[in-house]
């Protein structure tokens, strides 16, 4: 059985799939993984290929989840993203999001608030 970790990281990711899809993004793929590093989902809107990390918090007591995506992180979803693009060529622009997923009754909760943080690496 997986443990209660995982289970909250699919939950948030689905959340943030549903919103997505519902703001007219087409999902291409999510949990991409390669030596360099993962990318939780992959979208695309007319203009964008959007790379997009999830952060499910119950509360932001100890910081907004978008706060816990280091730069370390960063550089890891960068090495994907670009190991994605190599073998999906595109002529999208490449983004690089973060969506924020509050869920304070954990896998129970009915309504997470999303907050999407477009182009939050800022490069």
């Amino acid at each position: 059985m997986p443990n209660d970790k995982k289970l909250l990281g699919a939950f948030g990711e689905d959340a943030a799939c549903r919103y997505l899809k519902r703001r007219g993004y087409r999902i291409e793929g999510r949990n991409y993984a390669c030596r360099f590093g993962e990318v939780d989902i992959i979208a695309r809107d007319r203009r964008y290929v959007v790379f997009v990390e999830v952060k499910l918090r119950r509360d932001d007591a100890h910081g907004a989840a978008a706060e816990f995506v280091t730069p370390a992180k960063q550089r890891r979803v960068l090495a994907a993203a670009e190991r994605w693009l190599q073998q999906n060529p595109t002529d999208l622009q490449p983004r690089f999001d973060v969506i924020e997923v509050y869920a304070p009754q954990g896998l129970d909760t009915k309504k997470p608030q999303i907050n999407h943080l477009e182009d939050a690496y800022g490069i």
